[in-house]
């Protein structure tokens, strides 16, 4: 995705006008539309500026990435109630054929005995409920197998 349409979107997210994000900006309209049309690139005190405004970092303007966007998108707009029906295992397993398999395979409840000693120890040591502890286990698997895909 462009800057241009980066900046397009970031604009249209905060409910401004061309007009009124260039007044607050002290710019053109004009200006606005070449910047969001890739005419032309805003200088680095603009950038900065359109940031602010947008109530995104920098980075966030820049490294805009549709998918991305997409996906948090739509995962905000999932209910507790739709994602409590919804079979991940399965709905995974169609990208990654393993998870419709191994539950034939591995001694389960050897892996899920030591999963929930990890879980229990989460909540002993933080005061993590069960979801918080479960999350952030989770989330130090992503980590570890995130660094050993950079072995």
């Amino acid at each position: 995705m462009s800057l241009g349409s980066s900046l397009f979107r970031a604009r249209k997210s905060k409910g401004l006008s061309q007009e009124a994000a260039a007044e607050k900006l002290g710019v053109s309209r004009q200006t606005i539309s070449k910047w969001e049309t890739d005419e032309t690139l805003p200088d680095i005190r603009q950038a900065k500026g359109l940031a602010v405004l947008y109530g995104q970092s920098l980075d966030e303007l820049i490294e805009f990435d549709l998918e991305v966007q997409e996906i948090q998108e739509a995962i905000d707009r999932t209910s507790e109630a739709v994602t409590e029906k919804i079979d991940w295992t399965k709905a995974w397993s169609k990208k990654y054929p393993i998870l419709a398999q191994y539950q034939s395979e591995v001694e389960i409840p050897l892996y899920a005995s030591e999963l929930d000693r990890l879980i229990g120890d989460l909540k002993k040591r933080y005061g993590y409920d069960d979801l918080n502890a479960f999350l952030v286990l989770k989330d130090i698997l992503a980590s570890v197998w995130n660094s050993r895909k950079k072995q």
